[in-house]
């Protein structure tokens, strides 16, 4: 049985901070590989939700290098999979995370900004961590940031991902210290 439960956004914020200006050792930086930032947006996400889904292709998880989800390190996959695009093959209606498009007043810490350039693509993933007056602080990786003001990026336009819950098969939350610890990702797979 598959029930719902709260995306804990205090360990999402945490985990950002925690990791902006470095690296987990359990996963692979891919820095120069097409950049890091969806792969850090997924990890702070496992860290506020502790559930993948490890449908193949269309899910959203970390295994290894080899062994991940598209939409663990891609923008636009990463967008799909939350927001329960009709266009993704899963729906995202089994275990995992999601979420939707907002606009800017709904947005709370731990949710998500992707930034769009002058050609129409989505190119970055940032993690919201704060509010100042006006302005909207975030944590990143490829262009490492920690608690930065969105106001000094230069991107064409952008789309606000709030996450409404997560689905599991059980309420367990024990990945996130590991997982804050660099240690383990505690999110097993199914076996097969």
């Amino acid at each position: 049985m598959i029930i719902t439960k709260p995306y804990l956004r205090d360990r999402a914020v945490t985990y950002a901070r925690t990791w902006a200006l470095d690296r987990n050792p359990l996963f692979l930086n891919f820095t120069g590989r097409g950049g890091d930032c969806t792969n850090f947006a997924s990890q702070c996400l496992l860290a506020g939700s502790c559930t993948m889904d490890f449908t193949p292709d269309f899910g959203w998880y970390y295994i290894s290098p080899d062994d991940r989800a598209p939409a663990w390190t891609s923008v636009e996959y990463f967008y799909d999979f939350v927001t329960e695009q009709p266009n993704f093959a899963s729906e995202n209606m089994g275990i995992g995370p999601f979420g939707r498009e907002i606009r800017a007043r709904e947005l709370e810490i731990g949710d998500f900004i992707q930034l769009r350039n002058s050609m129409d693509d989505y190119y970055h993933t940032l993690v919201v961590t704060g509010f100042e007056p006006n302005d909207i602080l975030i944590c990143a990786h490829s262009d490492d940031a920690l608690d930065r003001r969105l106001s000094t990026y230069n991107f064409s336009s952008l789309r606000l991902i709030h996450i409404d819950g997560v689905r599991a098969e059980v309420d367990d939350d024990t990945c996130y210290e590991n997982l804050l610890d660099g240690v383990s990702v505690d999110v097993d797979p199914p076996m097969t």
